[in-house]
């Protein structure tokens, strides 16, 4: 109890009412008092922020007593580190896990405001690019809601995901300045703040056992706290975001000799680090400014956690490992494993052997890739420049796995070459994921297959001399967001069949099964997807122009804009039924809107040409009125969470049609399935085991397996495909011949060049019959309106265990070795 509750100043267990009364009067107090706002005119965005500082206010309670739990207690703590945090909006999720929607929407009634209309003046948190971003803030949610010890962290990036339109049916990029206004939901603890070093040199002490690191330039890490709170239990943990700021404010000599832009500079070159979520790294500029993001990162986090240690413990390391987990989210935090090292023996004066001891007992690895290239190198000689001290440690660690190779399998130099952590060349790189590896005691794919292909060959050799290391944790996503918040139709009528058990313990969602047999059950639920569909339309016709038949097959698509993921192929098969329509089989074809919808990375260009088709065909076929009136094409921009969540509950058929063997899970398909999506994909990912769920019988499976793809790849001639198949054949005439670029002659024949290519890696041609064959059978289906119905609830009756819930329940328990208290059903207590 502190002096300030002694005197009797304030309650000694202050909390604020959630009882209507307490929440009118809250609102008030912040918009009049906080905000200084007058009465007569209701402005709302100072609502919006109102509300969420009334909402903060009881999160701060619930805050406070968890950390002071947590202290208490002793507990083990996990770092979750990831460069990603797709948190989106955080009002209606807070309102949602406090139990205050009915008293919020009653106070903001006074105003003339609904609390949708208030939650639209929340900016999303577009700290990341995707899926790897959107299940990192599914595994915060599910870490509070099972109350766990987890604290995020990450970067507080200035701009984040950059804002997409469309102009001339390209992708244009344009700053995405989401904390312009500020960020209501955050605290900044300038208390907390971290020294981190970059650049300088090295010199061995004079015992030639230790070394310093001299003359740095370093940067300021400031934290800023968000609260993550569980669903109604109490519990609210932290995301910590780092902000990068210089040493000093600026060099005053400079300034008075005249020299402004010289005595901001190295305020303004600190401040770079977090301004722009991933820079492009095609430059070398771009390079350096994304190793330092990591590194910055990896150390602030680092330094924060020693800090408390030491606070809570003193210089006794002795039962570090056995009290913290640093849980790396994919290769980009991978630096935390050198960086560990560096403050244990640099700043705690630990020798090696104690030092990696601790290291190699608390590091635990993501891998969210099977792209080779996606895997991680850094120049030996830019890191080196950068950070000439882990650069040290790095060359120690790799010597050291070289000997153990050696001893394990003697002679075999190949091997050696394989896995060391430098990849030698005329440019050596340093193979970060093999880091990540070498230091973690745990690595785990994604998803079974994404795990197996890990084992079998992406990292065979490590498999082969630690298997004990790998272990798969199949991703999930939240419940509370991704079906009872984004489809708050399906959630009451969920709740009346079932009660609401499944928002805690989605595998309660298999007891909907029987209810295929009710007609009036499955009646409603039709209900709730056309209404779900008109809303889909509003936002499609706002954001595009462009009107939807609510009676046709929605037939969505969105996602990073990628080859692998094949939104290609997609658009090759809205060619086929445009076709087919041109030459009268229009009576045949089932009506469809298909919208696809995701972002290319500024400097990937063939999947910023893929924009580019999608939205030339979509043009074709909208000044077509015969075409229209069956087939709809329509490219979303600026593709987001919030886009999502509208997206998302009014989807009729899912499209997961990556290559197989290159999706490491997904995790859009899961959210499509958990709201009654079908889905129509390939044995890729998650999509296996979305399919053992469900059955085949619910799922319109197509395409080549991972091991077919691998063999047909050897002898891959796609232009014979082609000539083979007259519906390509038709399809690729189209293309080929510019039906589609008529005034813009030759801009995609890069793309027809990569169907026909022999080295295509995504097969694309080999899956096109396969494929819209599929496409005939899900259009079939969806003419028979009851079927569909009852397929669609055994979709969402089958996704229980794709809950974000059970994979860190499997986390904790397998991994971080946390218990949790009886499982999930035990979160709400």
């Amino acid at each position: 109890m502190t002096d300030i509750e002694n005197n009797g100043l304030i309650p000694a267990a202050y909390c604020p009412g959630n009882d209507p009364h307490s929440i009118a009067q809250g609102l008030y107090q912040h918009y009049a008092y906080t905000l200084a706002q007058g009465e007569d005119a209701h402005i709302p965005s100072y609502l919006y922020e109102a509300l969420a500082l009334l909402v903060r206010d009881r999160l701060v309670v619930h805050w406070k007593e968890t950390q002071r739990r947590y202290k208490a207690d002793d507990v083990k703590r996990v770092s979750y580190l990831s460069l990603e945090f797709l948190m989106g909006r955080s009002l209606t999720n807070a309102v949602y896990n406090l139990d205050l929607e009915e008293s919020i929407r009653a106070a903001l009634a006074g105003y003339g405001m609904s609390l949708e209309d208030t939650e639209d003046e929340e900016k999303d948190a577009g700290l990341g690019n995707g899926g790897l971003g959107r299940l990192a803030a599914c595994f915060l949610d599910s870490c509070a809601s099972l109350k766990l010890p987890v604290t995020g962290y990450g970067i507080r990036y200035e701009y984040g995901m950059f804002r997409q339109a469309i102009e001339g049916g390209e992708q244009v990029e344009y700053p995405d300045h989401w904390l312009r206004d500020g960020n209501p939901w955050e605290m900044e603890r300038a208390e907390d703040t971290r020294r981190v070093k970059f650049y300088g040199h090295t010199e061995s002490e004079h015992d030639g056992k230790a070394s310093r690191w001299l003359n740095t330039h370093d940067v300021l890490a400031l934290p800023y706290d968000i609260p993550v709170p569980g669903y109604r239990n109490n519990c609210v943990n932290t995301l910590r975001l780092w902000k990068a700021a210089a040493t000093e404010e600026f060099d005053l000599g400079e300034f008075n000799a005249g020299s402004y832009p010289e005595s901001v500079e190295a305020k303004n070159e600190a401040e770079h680090i977090t301004m722009v979520l991933y820079p492009n790294d095609a430059s070398e500029n771009g390079k350096q400014l994304r190793l330092r993001q990591q590194y910055f990162l990896a150390s602030a986090s680092l330094q924060d956690v020693l800090a408390r240690w030491v606070e809570e413990h003193g210089e006794d390391f002795s039962n570090f490992a056995a009290k913290n987990c640093f849980q790396l989210n994919d290769t980009h935090p991978s630096c935390a494993v050198a960086e560990l090292m560096r403050l244990l023996m640099d700043e705690h004066g630990m020798d090696w052997n104690e030092a990696w001891g601790i290291t190699s007992q608390c590091m635990a690895y993501t891998n969210h890739t099977l792209l080779p290239e996606a895997l991680e190198r850094w120049s030996v000689k830019l890191f080196s420049h950068m950070l000439p001290r882990l650069m040290e440690i790095i060359y120690e660690i790799n010597g050291r796995l070289l000997t153990e190779i050696s001893q394990r399998w003697p002679g075999d130099y190949e091997r050696q070459r394989r896995m060391s952590l430098i990849e030698e060349g005329h440019d050596p790189q340093i193979r970060m994921a093999y880091l990540a590896l070498v230091g973690s005691f745990s690595v785990n794919g994604v998803a079974a297959l994404h795990t197996k292909l890990l084992k079998s060959d992406l990292f065979k050799d490590w498999y082969e001399l630690w298997p004990d290391k790998f272990n798969n944790k199949t991703n999930g996503v939240t419940q509370r967001r991704w079906l009872a918040h984004c489809n708050p139709g399906l959630r009451e009528h969920i709740n009346r069949a079932i009660g609401d058990d499944w928002l805690i313990d989605l595998e309660q969602l298999e007891r909907l099964g029987p209810m295929v047999e009710d007609p009036a059950f499955c009646e409603q639920w039709h209900t709730i997807k056309q209404a779900n569909k008109q809303r889909l339309v509003d936002f499609v016709q706002q954001e595009t122009g462009v009107r939807f038949d609510v009676e046709s097959m929605f037939d969505v698509q969105v996602k990073r804009i990628h080859e692998y993921k094949r939104q290609l192929l997609n658009v090759l098969h809205v060619i086929h039924l445009y076709d087919r329509i041109l030459r009268g089989e229009g009576d045949q074809v089932q009506p469809r809107s298909v919208l696809i919808g995701g972002k290319a990375a500024p400097g990937y260009a063939m999947a910023k040409m893929i924009i580019k088709l999608v939205n030339n065909v979509a043009s074709v076929i909208d000044a077509n009125p015969v075409v229209k009136e069956r087939l709809q094409l329509v490219f979303v921009p600026n593709y987001r969470v919030t886009a999502m969540e509208i997206i998302c509950p009014a989807t009729d058929l899912s499209e997961q049609v990556s290559t197989a063997g290159k999706e490491a899970s997904g995790t859009g398909n899961m959210k499509f399935m958990m709201n009654g999506a079908m889905t129509i994909g390939t044995l890729d990912g998650a999509n296996i085991e979305m399919l053992e769920q469900v059955g085949e019988e619910n799922f319109f499976l197509f395409g080549l397996d991972a091991d077919a793809v691998v063999e047909v790849r050897k002898d891959y001639d796609p232009s014979a495909i082609i000539d083979a198949d007259a519906d390509f054949k038709r399809v690729m005439s189209l293309l080929e011949g510019g039906h589609f670029n008529a005034s813009e002659p030759g801009i995609f024949d890069t793309i027809c060049c990569s169907i026909r290519d022999r080295h295509d890696q995504w097969v694309t041609a080999a899956d096109f019959r396969s494929y819209v064959d599929a496409q005939a059978r899900a259009a079939g289906a969806y003419q028979d309106r009851q079927q569909w119905t009852r397929m669609s609830i055994r979709n969402t009756a089958a996704s229980g265990f794709f809950s974000s819930d059970r994979t860190i329940q499997q986390y904790a328990e397998e991994i971080w070795d946390i218990p949790v208290e009886t499982g999930a059903s035990k979160a709400k207590e």
